[in-house]
C-alpha cells in the first residue's frame, strides 16, 4: 500500500504577514495537497486563501483536530493518508506540533508508518528565544501559567529556582489581555538580576523585543498592547 505523507505547515503569526514570511518552498508543496487537519476551519481557509495558489477553496477538505479531538478518530481522519493522498496539519497560528494538539496526529502517523514531513516556517517561541539574549543551548516552554496571583508568583518562583540551578532560559506565553498581569507577576516575584525578556507582536508591525533586569524593569512605567506575545526570564546564580 502506498501511503500519503503528513505535512507540517507552518501558518502566519502575525496579520497580513503571508508574503514576507511563507516561503515559495512552502507553497510549492502545498499544491499537493488536498486534505487539511486544522483547529478552525475558516481560519484555515482565509490562510490557504491568502496564498494565491488554489483555484479553489472550496474544493479541498478541512476535518477539526483540536485539544478535544479523541485518540479513537484519528483513524479516520487520516482516511486519505492510507488511500494514497497527502495530508497538511495547519495550526491556527505558527508551527504544527509546537504548543499545539498536532503532536497527537504526528505521534500516530509515526505508529502508522507514515511519512512526516515539516516544513519551515515561524515559530514564536524560536524567534523570540533568538531576539531575548538568553541561554540558547538550555531553556524550557511552560506554556500557560496559573491566572490565580499568588499560583502564578509561586510558579515563578519555583521556576526561578529552576533557571538558577539549571542555568536555562524559561519561556511563557499569556492571552494578549493579560499581557501586562504577566508582566506585573514577572517585576514582582523574580529577583532584582534576573533578566527579563518580553518579545511582542513577533513578525509583525508592531514587533518588540526587549530585555532587561527586574530591577530595570521595575523603573520603567509601560502599557504592552494587546497583541500576541512571548515572555522569558533567566536567573543568575
Amino acid at each position: 500500500m502506498n501511503k500519503g505523507e503528513l505535512f507540517l505547515i507552518p501558518t502566519i503569526i502575525s496579520d497580513n504577514t503571508t508574503e514576507a514570511v511563507i516561503n515559495s518552498f512552502v507553497r510549492n508543496e502545498l499544491r499537493s495537497i488536498q486534505h487539511f487537519l486544522v483547529e478552525n476551519a475558516r481560519t484555515a481557509r482565509r490562510f490557504l486563501s491568502s496564498l494565491h495558489i488554489y483555484e479553489s477553496i472550496e474544493s479541498l477538505n478541512f476535518q477539526t483536530l483540536d485539544k478535544d479531538t479523541p485518540e479513537h478518530e484519528l483513524k479516520r481522519l487520516f482516511l486519505p493518508l492510507f488511500e494514497g493522498k497527502n495530508i497538511g496539519i495547519l495550526a491556527e497560528a505558527g508551527c504544527p506540533g509546537v504548543a499545539d494538539p498536532g503532536s497527537i496526529a504526528v505521534n500516530y502517523a509515526h505508529q502508522q508508518g507514515i511519512k512526516v514531513r515539516p516544513l519551515v516556517g515561524p515559530s514564536s517561541i524560536l524567534l523570540a528565544l533568538m531576539g531575548s539574549g538568553l541561554n540558547g543551548q538550555s531553556f524550557a516552554f511552560h506554556g500557560y501559567l496559573p491566572i490565580d496571583k499568588p499560583a502564578a508568583i509561586m510558579t515563578i518562583k519555583g521556576l526561578e529556582k529552576e533557571s538558577i540551578s539549571k542555568k536555562q532560559t524559561q519561556i511563557f506565553i499569556e492571552t494578549p489581555y493579560r499581557n501586562n498581569s504577566m508582566m506585573e507577576n514577572l517585576k514582582s516575584a523574580l529577583r532584582d538580576n534576573t533578566l527579563i525578556c518580553r518579545a511582542i507582536d513577533l513578525t509583525g508591525q508592531q514587533e518588540d523585543i526587549k530585555t532587561m533586569t527586574v530591577k530595570s524593569w521595575r523603573g520603567i512605567s509601560e502599557s504592552l498592547p494587546k497583541l500576541p506575545a512571548i515572555f522569558l526570564f533567566l536567573a543568575n546564580s
